[in-house]
């Protein structure tokens, strides 16, 4: 069954659900929770592995599943080979796969609608098809940074481009923050290109409102939905400060100073009337905060803070835990009620965080009883989610040396893993 995305929309996120659909950035109810799933614990390049589809070049957004469709983004022309070096051949591609076989439906290739920041420092860890797409089942809608936001028809067509500027965040690192619906509109993270939210129609593309302001810097979260004593808050977190914004309009309805400073990547975690707060650099924290209210609601609101964190992936809401794998590789989890960590434990083996960089970026999905944990460059781990750690199965592709920066989609018994070189269906024989 279909679940309507307003439904979904409405839905608690940290509702578990079975859903045959995974429309955008950590599925159906922006919590990477599937109730029910048949995906196998072990796979590799031999096994459990139903069909692998080559890329055209790399990318960091997550796989989104409709229907019997899974689309993903790249990119290519600059900066994905060692001789791409002209910026004005950077394109983006929109590729669609029959869900069944791997099989490529169709391609849609985007170039360059704006220079992009250039491919030098933090960019080159993660590229320019960095944001995850969202879907209504009627159509597809990309952000691709200062190209601007896009809408296509389920067979690829293009219905309307919007700007949503060209300027650059502090450290000229690109964006990252992935489109969710609400209502007739899609709101966009473009704080990197113009400090700004955006609402723009869903058929036309016209700007509804903006939302933001010069204090905004490096702030790489996909925005929040979250519903509580009636009202719906659009809920996003910025460097030093959580903002509460009515999704009508972008007016800002309150705000709390949490204090973690430089950029803020995880997602919000809402637990019916508050949510959890994960990210900053280089000092890093946790925070519950209690949704509602006006103004500042700073000394009211926030329930406990924790120097406990993680730095891109969003953790995972089980039975009044919190589970994430966080910067350093280790396996956390955290007491929802009270902050205070259960356990610390070293997930990732020996060679597990090979290269440079954070070991993880895509956050785990929890499946079941289990938590599905892909690291950049050393496989996926799978560990149980229950507040003793136990590590029951680490899984490589064999081939694929490249970054596996994205959160896999799940969908039934398959599920749909991304590197910067493949998209793989894992399914259990």
């Amino acid at each position: 069954m279909k679940l309507p995305l307003f439904l979904a929309t409405a839905l608690t996120l940290s509702a578990p659900i079975l859903a045959a659909d995974w429309p955008g950035f950590l599925g159906p109810t922006g919590a990477a929770v599937v109730k029910e799933a048949y995906i196998p614990l072990t796979w590799s390049e031999k096994e459990n592995l139903a069909w692998k589809f080559q890329a055209p070049g790399p990318g960091s957004s997550s796989p989104i599943v409709i229907g019997a469709k899974v689309i993903f983004t790249c990119w290519s022309g600059y900066g994905d080979k060692e001789s791409a070096k002209d910026p004005t051949k950077l394109q983006r591609h929109l590729i669609c796969l029959n869900l069944a076989d791997g099989k490529k439906l169709w391609e849609t290739v985007v170039p360059s609608a704006a220079s992009e920041d250039p491919f030098e420092g933090f960019i080159t860890e993660h590229g320019y098809a960095t944001h995850t797409p969202v879907s209504d089942g009627e159509r597809i809608y990309a952000f691709f940074g200062k190209s601007g936001a896009y809408a296509f028809d389920m067979e690829g067509k293009q219905i309307w481009r919007t700007s949503l500027g060209t300027g650059s965040g502090s450290r000229r690192w690109g964006s990252g923050g992935s489109p969710i619906l609400y209502k007739d509109t899609v709101i966009f993270n473009a704080t990197d290109e113009s400090k700004a939210l955006f609402a723009l129609d869903k058929k036309t593309g016209k700007q509804l409102w903006k939302a933001g302001g010069d204090k905004i810097d490096l702030a790489y979260g996909t925005p929040s939905l979250m519903e509580s004593g009636g009202r719906t808050d659009l809920v996003f977190a910025i460097a030093e400060e959580v903002w509460g914004l009515n999704p009508d309009t972008g007016k800002m309805r309150w705000f709390a100073t949490h204090n973690l400073p430089g950029n803020i990547s995880p997602c919000l975690i809402q637990d019916k009337d508050r949510f959890y707060l994960y990210g900053g650099y280089p000092t890093q924290g946790s925070a519950a905060i209690k949704l509602g209210g006006q103004g500042d609601v700073t000394s009211s609101h926030i329930l406990w803070t924790s120097k406990s964190s993680s730095y891109v992936p969003t953790p995972i809401l089980h039975n009044g835990h919190l589970y994430v794998i966080n910067d350093q590789g280790f396996a956390l989890c955290m007491e929802a009620a009270t902050g205070k960590d259960v356990y610390r434990e070293r997930a990732i083996e020996s060679g597990g965080g090979r290269g440079r960089g954070k070991p993880f970026y895509a956050s785990p999905v929890l499946i079941g009883d289990r938590l599905y944990c892909v690291s950049r460059r050393g496989g996926t781990y799978v560990i149980a989610a229950k507040p003793t750690f136990e590590k029951l199965a680490h899984n490589v592709i064999a081939g694929d040396d490249t970054q596996f920066h994205a959160t896999p989609a799940v969908v039934g018994d398959r599920l749909i893993l991304r590197s910067e070189q493949a998209v793989y269906c894992i399914r259990g024989q």
